[in-house]
């Protein structure tokens, strides 16, 4: 099978092409840095090629670790004799800053003899301001063809087809000189050059962009609006999901109230109820958050925001040792730790790197959030104040969601203070993307994916945990005294390590089991109180948690703890892997337990005494 590279320059529209060129539906956000990783998919009409998607890179000089991804894999492809076809995207709004990398892919290309083809995306912008390309001189300059596509509205794509069953290769030189023997610097003289021979004028694209970032950069109304979005994305979790919150949990108990009585062995109806719906659809409840979330931070992404409130971050991340491109990483955990380390690749220093790898895992990931709904629902009344405005469960929610941010900020804070810099820090740059209207469609898709591998990935886990409860809970004696069962024993073993906190032998089940997936917590009480009352009738787990006897000392110490812990596998092989240390990853695991446990104690001793 012949391969086609895709090449191109952050915001150049490549990995929206990418998906229209494929039919796949990988991640697309307004951001540099956003694609991490190289992705494969084989074109719609053409299922013989297979298309390569590369992290997009300024230079082939790299500087950051995803520009390397793209540079080291682009210069290997080049030596593969099954690469028959090379496509650079351009942005037809930013000519300069594309161009110059277009001529460096250009020059590898001709001294590898493959055929180059580029696209100047983003045609439909230059349309809508009634602003012009001269493709055709452009193509003479560059000496490759040049084909005017809108990867978001599909314009031009027949071409691009078309150019890739011909196989066209360059065309004939031009009235200029040959790009091969040129130097990297010749070549960014030439592209400002050409940039201001063939360009439209940038004067028109800027006047909006620089309009919105007069109100969104502002010293004070950016400061401002920076706070309000991120407390509404915090606030959105609880009002916006509690409609669907309600729906599923009056779904999965429907289908218990059916189900459960047609079973006829006692030990499967058991099973069924206790493990399925207890453990497993307790967890399936918070599920519509995680689709809430992940949609939220999708339009700030897709917008365009996400730059602006990197830059607004700047400075005051500096004084924790970090840098404004941390930001994104950072924000990116909210919805899962393993893409925000992939996406720490984009930060150029690798001590600013090492340190926003230690705030990551802090960050208070989706994972985390069925948690601390469960918790927050169970001590936090579910009132509201200033007309409904301000919901006391949303602002809870807010307040453990900063709590995490913070404690990430203080250990970088004293870590880059304590530690030796081995490296010398590069200076802070960063593009700002232009402002544009999220795509619904493939935003909806996204969060539609992002929730269905939560539950798939989490789920997995989730099953054979509370399979693995409920048998040590069942038996010996078929559920007729969770105490005396062998989960009972080895809770009250492991209880001396909880009560500290005022948690009795079931959480400290619950906790043990969430190292695995901090998500699993829930899953797990959700058996252990199915076990427990078995014989009642089917209540929410916070029901069980109000009858339970937990004190509100107790749910503050189990929030501390849950916002600090790093209880995940996955995130600590990613570590060991980007960071290229094991000892690193074993270091913050243990060194994260013993500030979470610490931090829960104290929590738990202040509101005990306040209380």
């Amino acid at each position: 099978m012949s391969k086609v590279l895709l090449m191109g320059s952050p915001n150049s529209g490549k990995s929206l092409l990418f998906n229209r060129l494929t039919g796949l539906h990988h991640k697309v956000a307004n951001f540099p840095g956003i694609t991490v990783d190289v992705s494969t998919g084989r074109l719609q009409h053409l299922p013989d090629r297979e298309l390569i998607d590369f992290p997009g890179t300024y230079s082939l000089q790299a500087i950051s670790a995803d520009e390397r991804v793209a540079v080291d894999y682009f210069e290997r492809s080049l030596r593969d004799p099954d690469v028959s076809h090379v496509l650079c995207v351009i942005d037809a709004t930013r000519l300069e800053k594309s161009l110059y990398f277009t001529l460096q892919v250009i020059r590898e290309c001709t001294r590898h003899h493959k055929p180059v083809t580029v696209l100047a995306n983003m045609i439909d912008v230059l349309d809508s301001h009634k602003l012009s390309l001269d493709v055709a001189q452009l193509a003479v300059a560059v000496q490759a063809p040049v084909l005017p596509v809108s990867a978001r509205s599909g314009k031009g794509l027949e071409a691009v087809v078309t150019a890739l069953q011909g196989e066209r290769s360059l065309p004939a030189p031009g009235t200029t000189e040959s790009l091969e023997p040129a130097s990297d610097e010749r070549l960014r003289i030439t592209a400002h050059q050409l940039a201001q021979r063939f360009g439209a004028s940038g004067d028109v694209l800027i006047r909006n962009q620089t309009r919105l970032d007069g109100i969104f950069l502002h010293s004070f109304t950016g400061g401002v609006a920076f706070f309000f979005i991120m407390y509404l994305l915090f606030q959105s979790i609880f009002t916006w999901a509690a409609p669907l919150m309600d729906a599923v949990e009056t779904v999965l108990s429907t289908v218990a109230d059916w189900v459960i009585p047609m079973i006829g062995n006692q030990t499967a109806r058991d099973f069924t109820a206790d493990a399925l719906f207890g453990g497993i659809g307790a967890f399936l409840v918070f599920v519509p958050q995680i689709f809430i979330l992940t949609f939220v931070i999708g339009l700030l992404e897709d917008s365009g925001y996400m730059a602006r409130a990197a830059l607004i971050c700047h400075k005051p991340l500096r004084l924790f040792g970090l840098t404004g491109k941390s930001f994104i990483p950072m924000l990116s955990g909210v919805a899962c730790a393993i893409p925000a380390i992939y996406a720490a690749r984009a930060i150029d220093s690798p001590r600013k790197r090492l340190l926003t790898y230690m705030a990551i895992p802090l960050m208070p990931c989706s994972a985390r959030l069925p948690v601390y709904t469960l918790l927050i629902a169970a001590f936090i009344p579910a009132t509201t104040a200033l007309g409904g405005l301000v919901g006391w469960q949303g602002l809870a929610m807010f307040a453990i969601y900063f709590f995490g941010m913070f404690c990430g900020l203080l250990v970088t804070a004293l870590v880059s203070r304590t530690s030796k810099d081995h490296y010398n820090d590069l200076p802070f740059v960063l593009e700002l993307p232009p402002y544009r209207l999220p795509s619904l469609k493939p935003l909806l898709r996204t969060c539609w994916n992002r929730s269905k591998h939560f539950v798939t990935k989490a789920g997995k886990i989730i099953f054979a945990v509370t399979v693995g409860v409920w048998i040590l809970g069942y038996f010996p004696n078929f559920g007729a005294d969770l105490g005396t069962s062998w989960l009972g024993y080895l809770g009250h073993v492991i209880e001396p390590l909880f009560a500290p906190l005022g948690l009795d032998w079931r959480y400290g089940v619950a906790i043990l089991s969430s190292f695995l997936a901090r998500e699993v917590f829930v899953g797990t009480l959700g058996t252990i109180f199915g076990i427990e009352s078995a014989d009642e009738q089917m209540a929410p787990l916070v029901e069980h948690i109000h009858n339970s006897g937990m004190t509100l000392g107790s749910g503050i110490a189990l929030l501390v703890f849950f916002a600090i812990a790093l209880q995940c596998v996955s995130t600590l092989a990613i570590l060991a892997k980007e960071s290229g240390s094991r000892a690193l990853a074993v270091k913050m695991f243990a060194g994260y337990f013993l500030f979470a446990y610490a931090a829960a104690l104290l929590a738990y001793q202040l509101t005990t005494a306040l209380t």
